[in-house]
């Protein structure tokens, strides 16, 4: 097996970008227009919106999209007077930011880089981080979170979606319990084969433990947490919950 998974996976979410992925499409120009005007709404998770009191002052605010590319959230923010940095190792994902920028007339920084190696930001760099469901696409989380911790400011807020692992409990059509958890490709070759034959990417379950345990022992407060469902398929119409997502404050 190739354990360099990352690389796998950067590849694979390019492809999946190219081919139409939903979490690829950037925004048009309306919705730009919109948020500018005070009507808009971002995900961290398939379904429902953020609330608005999770987030800063978005006014001169420094705010990093972590795995965020794809040009979705970071224009939002931008239009609403944020100084944002996107990071994600998915060129296609970033070209896609670089895309809405120029359209739209507004700086970025864009970074090219691994979530999984220490984030390239000095301490204390940034008002607000927003991470949408990608840490699936790690195997050992608590460095991420623990980086996060790191490179907010005092009183800094950490905005993420991630997958409680049901999802990968299932065959693809949800009929059929098939994997045992905790669902890691890595240590099981059956895994690893099927991820590859059928263009999952290298993906990871993680436990609440790892989770929001994970960002509690980064140093981080929890302040409030929600759920949410696939938006399709068999589980989502019995609203069974697949995702939550939370928002923590560094003290």
């Amino acid at each position: 097996m190739n354990t360099n998974y990352t690389d796998i996976n950067s590849l694979t979410i390019d492809q999946w970008a190219s081919s139409g992925w939903e979490w690829g499409q950037a925004i048009n120009h309306d919705t730009f227009v919109k948020a500018q005007q005070g009507d808009w709404f971002v995900l961290l998770t398939p379904t429902k919106p953020v609330p608005k009191e999770w987030f800063c002052n978005f006014k001169s605010s420094k705010i990093l999209g972590l795995a965020c590319g794809g040009g979705q959230q970071m224009p939002i923010f931008s239009a609403l007077g944020a100084n944002c940095t996107v990071l994600d190792y998915s060129k296609e994902q970033l070209n896609a930011e670089v895309m809405v920028a120029k359209r739209e007339k507004y700086e970025i920084d864009i970074v090219h880089a691994d979530m999984t190696k220490p984030l390239p930001f000095a301490n204390e760099s940034f008002d607000l981080i927003f991470h949408p469901v990608s840490n699936c696409f790690v195997e050992d989380i608590l460095p991420i979170w623990k980086e996060c911790y790191r490179v907010l400011k005092n009183g800094g807020i950490l905005l993420a979606g991630f997958d409680n692992s049901i999802n990968y409990v299932f065959d693809e059509d949800e009929d059929v319990m098939k994997y045992k958890l905790p669902y890691n490709p890595l240590k099981d070759k059956d895994i690893y084969d099927d991820s590859l034959k059928n263009d999952w990417g290298i993906q990871f379950s993680h436990t609440i433990e790892e989770q929001i345990g994970g960002q509690l022992k980064a140093g981080f407060i929890l302040t409030d947490i929600y759920q949410d469902t696939n938006g399709s398929g068999k589980l989502h119409e019995f609203n069974v919950p697949t995702y939550y997502a939370t928002r923590v404050v560094k003290k």
